[in-house]
């Protein structure tokens, strides 16, 4: 895995949200199931910088829907998780629980 290939903390949040909303992923609910889910504020703008970089990797594809009224005519742009976005997730889900493996936390915080 290159360096390129590796995903950060917000890009894994990003896509594992993409992934619970399925076919509901535009910015807004985007944000809004990071935040329930974690307790941190997402910044709107940190948040699609994270999803355009994401779609040059080719982790998601985007698509713009119809404008609607209730948005002022603006269309949504709803997010889909690509294989190459599947493989990256399983391979920073495989490292983490390798380097996970026997770490005991207690034993550390009792030695300062």
């Amino acid at each position: 895995m290159g360096r390129n290939d590796a995903l950060g903390e917000f890009e894994q949040l990003v896509l594992l949200a993409v992934v619970r909303l399925s076919a509901d992923a535009y910015g807004s609910t985007i944000r809004r199931e990071i935040e329930q889910r974690t307790g941190r504020s997402i910044a709107i703008g940190a948040l699609y910088t994270a999803l355009d970089r994401l779609e040059r990797k080719g982790y998601v594809s985007s698509r713009l829907s119809d404008p609607t009224p209730q948005r002022g005519g603006r269309a949504k742009r709803y997010f889909h998780l690509r294989p190459a976005g599947t493989a990256a997730l399983e391979r920073s889900r495989d490292a983490l629980t390798r380097m996970w493996a026997g770490v005991e936390l207690d034993a550390h915080r009792s030695r300062g």
